[in-house]
This record gives C-alpha cells, structure tokens and sequence, in this order.
C-alpha cells in the first residue's frame, strides 16, 4: 500500500513522504483514531500515476461541437489563383516554397483549401505569384506599389 498525502491531527500534520516508512504513517493514522483524535487524509491527484494525457470531457465535447467553432480556411478559389500564377511561373510547389522561405506542405494545404489564413503568407506568395489573394480583387495582377522616399 502506497500513500502519498498529509495526515492532519489536530494541529500537527505529517507529510507522508518525509516518514520513513509507510509503516510510521498507518502507526500514526491508528494511534490518533484510538485517541479520539480527528484524523483527515487528502490524496493528492493523481500521485504517481501518468495522467497528465487524459481526455476531459470539454475535450470530447468540442469534438462534438458544429463547425461554429472551427477556424477559417482558405477559400478553394484562392487555392485554384496559387496553382495557376506558380504554373504560369513556371514553378513547382516546392520551389515556390523555397522562394518564400515556407515548407512546401504550407503551400500543398493553400492549393488544397486546407490551411488557415496567414497574412504574411498570403502576402509573400502575392509578391511571388504576382497575383492578388487577398480582398476583392482576387486573381487580379499584382499593382507595384511606388516606392516611398
């Protein structure tokens, strides 16, 4: 029998890992319920068991939930722009990805309507494809802006 707790006797308490034995802790808990004493034990959560990887139940039950509650993706249309301005540049998925410093699984999940909407990302895959993926103009060329002095 394994304790892992403190025992409380009316103004002295007992850490049951700083006894020496489990024996000293049993001898304890009896000698004070023989004297009448008021005896409280409290186990701590989940001593030396593993259970820091337990499903709890708001876990399940966002699994449950309506998409209300689930992140936007990006629109296939704009997947479908990604795929036609990197084949009119001639590149692979791979090296659009190389060239905007990306995975090229980022750009797999923006082709396939996958990922969540990134701005930086949309942004440097604009500057690469040179189409525009964001607003109303989407699949329009896009505008250098003039540079500012």
């Amino acid at each position: 029998m394994q304790m892992s707790g403190n025992l409380i006797i009316v103004g002295k308490t007992f850490n049951f890992s700083k006894l020496n034995t489990e024996g000293h802790a049993v001898k304890a808990i009896t000698a004070a319920q023989r004297r009448g004493q008021d005896v409280e034990t409290s186990k701590k959560w989940s001593a030396g068991q593993n259970k820091q990887h337990l499903v709890t139940k708001n876990t399940a039950k966002l699994d449950r939930e309506t998409e209300e509650l689930h992140h936007d993706r990006v629109p296939l249309e704009v997947g479908k722009y990604i795929q036609q301005g990197r084949q009119d540049n001639g590149l692979t998925q791979k090296d659009l990805a190389t060239k905007i410093n990306e995975k090229p699984q980022v750009i797999a999940d923006y082709e396939c309507g996958k990922a969540i909407p990134n701005n930086q990302v949309l942004g440097k895959i604009e500057r690469a494809i040179g189409l525009k993926l964001r607003g109303k103009d989407i699949g329009l060329p896009l505008e250098a802006k003039p540079k500012k002095k």
